[in-house]
């Protein structure tokens, strides 16, 4: 009898912990408001509060002793006692009212063989995803999840205000030092009110297994010919105080040769931006991925005359096209995000085919999205990466 007095109270316990952290609880929490409030005019998400200067690589507390041979680390890291070092199955997130660890989301655990943390400088060549993942994958993801770290060059471009630090738009690392994004996203910005955050996934938490690392702006470069009204080249290369440190969750992106071609390839786009378009789309929490079709350029042109653009409508040669398909589609926050297609013969390698721009919604059919074409915009990157004396190896597959 007791034992069953046991169990109804721990499953009180874990449906009251599963009701308090729902999505619409976290979503309201991170972004301090009704997260059916977002309209095109509503203000951006509030990431993260921090201290005026962020740090270069965030201190890893030492993990707590909880006996001989044991220690209080993450959950995730915790599988049958005994320390996870495969990252296979490490779902479990039950509350132990008895655990002696002083957080709740830890977990008591044996540590025959503690692993190091992730080494920094390890720069592997650009352009690698992680399709699985990197020290743990998600189990039953639904709703186009990326794993933590399957595209270690997504970074989040936030601007400090009044010690907060809000979402602005997305960008790619292309070296240790220097962002590639759209020139709208940063167009008029001040440079040093700018934080670029590397390795982020989950924007509700701190404890991911590796730490995002934070960095100032301390220049910003935008095409001389961007058209703040059409966006035609739409590119802008931020400059930072300190380069980031390359590790598995951190490492650059490939760009294209200059007039490369991406037409009918199944790409890549990531961001945290809404879900859908207008007053009833959400900001996302963790990062999403779709894999969106390359759509060529006359193609594109002809679909997007049949829009309110009208039929006289020219798509700029600074653009490319990509998506199309019901419900499959960047939108608004995702602004700066890199479209990533596949090198071909070299399997989980990529390049940065495009850039997020603009769209008329979001997922309608046959209505593709428009970016930023990164091979048509190439000579003009090369051209201020060799005035800074910038090396090209880090984006050179």
């Amino acid at each position: 009898m007791m034992g069953l007095k046991y169990f109804v109270l721990c499953l009180l316990a874990y449906t009251g912990f599963a009701q308090d952290t729902s999505l619409d609880d976290l979503i309201a929490d991170i972004f301090k408001t009704d997260p059916n409030s977002f309209s095109s005019t509503s203000p951006p998400p509030i990431i993260s509060s921090t201290s005026k200067t962020p740090v270069t690589v965030k201190d890893r507390n030492e993990y707590e002793s909880c006996g001989y041979q044991k220690e209080c680390v993450p959950r995730w890291l915790c599988t049958n006692d005994t320390i996870n070092t495969s990252g296979e199955n490490i779902i479990d997130i039950r509350i132990d009212t008895d655990s002696p660890c002083k957080e709740y989301f830890h977990k008591c655990c044996d540590l025959p063989n503690k692993e190091p943390t992730d080494p920094v400088n390890t720069y592997k060549g650009c352009g690698y995803r992680n399709p699985n993942g990197i020290t743990f994958k998600i189990t039953g993801a639904m709703d186009q999840e990326a794993e933590f770290a399957e595209f270690p060059w997504m970074v989040a471009i936030l601007r400090e205000e009044s010690q907060l630090n809000l979402y602005e738009c997305g960008g790619a690392i292309i070296t240790p030092d220097v962002i590639l994004t759209a020139a709208h996203c940063v167009y008029n910005k001040e440079a040093n009110t700018l934080i670029v955050r590397a390795g982020e996934w989950d924007t509700q938490t701190k404890e991911e297994p590796i730490p995002h690392e934070d960095r100032y702006v301390k220049d910003i470069i935008y095409h001389e010919q961007f058209n703040k009204g059409s966006l035609y080249n739409d590119v802008a290369l931020l400059f930072l105080e300190t380069p980031l440190d390359f590790k598995s969750s951190i490492q650059p992106v490939c760009l294209p040769n200059v007039g490369e071609q991406f037409d009918l390839e199944r790409c890549f786009a990531t961001g945290w931006g809404k879900n859908k378009f207008g007053k009833d789309g959400e900001y996302q929490v963790i990062l999403k991925k779709i894999d969106l079709p390359v759509v060529g350029h006359p193609t594109c042109q002809s679909n997007l005359r049949n829009t309110r653009l009208g039929k006289h409508f020219i798509l700029h040669d600074s653009f490319m096209c990509a998506g199309g398909e019901k419900d499959r589609d960047t939108c608004k926050g995702d602004g700066g995000s890199p479209l990533v297609c596949p090198i071909k013969g070299q399997p989980n390698r990529f390049k940065s085919a495009g850039l997020v721009a603009w769209g008329i919604g979001c997922g309608e059919e046959n209505i593709p999205g428009v970016y930023a074409s990164v091979s048509y915009l190439r000579p003009w990157i090369d051209q201020k990466l060799s005035l800074k004396q910038i090396d090209t190896k880090y984006f050179t597959a």
